[in-house]
């Protein structure tokens, strides 16, 4: 597989915005017959995996699904939901579409290279873009677990296992790009995101309109939903962490006091780490615990929490305009000096950290 080809997969997989839907309805007509199946006699489109969900709740769990939804003030979702039920979906088809065919390829795979060529091909193509596109996907399913309550949630999450995960499944169609058989599912990644391949219907999502990540690849974005669908549904997150609705914007106006006030944890670590080290060290007048040549020590209390405990240093390398960029460091709270500190991120022990020996 060339680096190319594995780009190409890449962008599949992180695509926004409307793909071909033109494409998208062919590539499932494609993955139906390649299953042995007649087409679908009616293609539907949804906004996003969150209302083809919970069109697939409903039709699991009929009324019950809906007095579920409804209870947990979803009520509008119900109503796009029952867009997409104008007539009886039949049973998933799944299996027949998205499972046999991947594992039939799979199987070519290792008759062809055994265990060990295909942990090498793997290695080589999924292996290295699954990671990024499944923290994608986790998000998603978390999103819909937490829609409307405990049991709304869990009817939403389950109903998803019936989709198809169209771009998202770039990575393991990145390790079988000319597998016969698969050419229907590629087709339909290349333009769409999550379908729902059912014997009657096939509900194709829309892709996200809007995806922001950071440098690991995991969902962030500083200054609002970090994961948006034309329908409206939205995820917000830091650095990888689910945030609630709103709290990405309400931190516009933070303060010392409403860090400290926070009683979530994990919140009020996102809280620190956006208002920022050095700011809230200077706004909440603390004092070093120890300083020495290599940075000064810094320690944070924070109630029913660890300590956040942080090594301020100096790039000892020169801003093109002459200055050193001052750096706040991380560190374990079980650091006592500042030496320990620095040498703990150098991933060496204290007595043997040689500043003037690192690069």
């Amino acid at each position: 597989m060339s680096v190319e080809t594995m780009m190409t997969w890449a962008d599949v997989a992180f695509a926004t915005g409307p793909g071909d839907r033109a494409e998208a309805e062919a590539g499932v007509r494609d993955a139906y017959a390649a299953a042995g199946l007649a087409a679908p006699s009616v293609i539907l489109w949804a906004g996003s995996p969150v209302v083809a969900s919970a069109a697939a709740a409903i039709h699991h769990g009929g009324e019950a699904a809906v007095e579920a939804l409804n209870k947990a003030g979803l009520g509008s979702l119900i109503l796009s939901a029952a867009a997409l039920l104008t007539q009886p979906l039949g049973h998933s088809v799944r299996e027949e579409v998205r499972t046999q065919p991947w594992e039939w390829a799979r199987a070519d795979v290792l008759r062809e290279a055994g265990g060990a060529g295909w942990a090498r091909m793997w290695e080589s193509t999924g292996g290295l873009l699954w990671p990024r596109v499944n923290t994608v996907v986790q998000e998603i399913r978390r999103g819909l677990s937490v829609l409307g309550g405990e049991e709304a949630g869990d009817l939403l999450r389950q109903a998803a296992l019936d989709a198809v995960l169209g771009q998202h499944d770039a990575a393991w169609l990145s390790a079988f790009d000319d597998a016969p058989g698969l050419a229907g599912l590629a087709r339909v990644s290349r333009h769409a995101g999550w379908w729902f391949p059912y014997a009657d219907v096939a509900i194709i999502c829309e892709r996200p309109i809007e995806l922001h990540r950071d440098e690991p690849g995991r969902l962030h974005r500083s200054d609002g939903p970090a994961l948006v669908f034309s329908d409206g549904f939205a995820l917000e997150a830091w650095h990888g962490m689910p945030v609630p609705e709103g709290f990405v914007a309400s931190m516009a106006g933070l303060t010392p006091e409403r860090i400290r006030a926070e009683e979530n944890a994990e919140l009020r670590r996102v809280m620190l780490e956006h208002f920022g080290f050095d700011r809230y060290l200077a706004d909440s007048g603390a004092t070093p615990i120890h300083k020495d040549e290599t940075g000064i020590l810094w320690r944070i209390g924070l109630p029913d929490d660890e300590d956040v405990v942080t090594v301020e240093v100096v790039n000892s390398t020169a801003e093109p305009d002459g200055t050193f960029r001052t750096y706040f460091l991380r560190v374990p709270p079980w650091v006592q000096r500042a030496r320990q500190g620095v040498a703990w991120t150098f991933g060496v022990k204290e007595e043997d950290y040689q500043p003037e020996k690192e690069t």
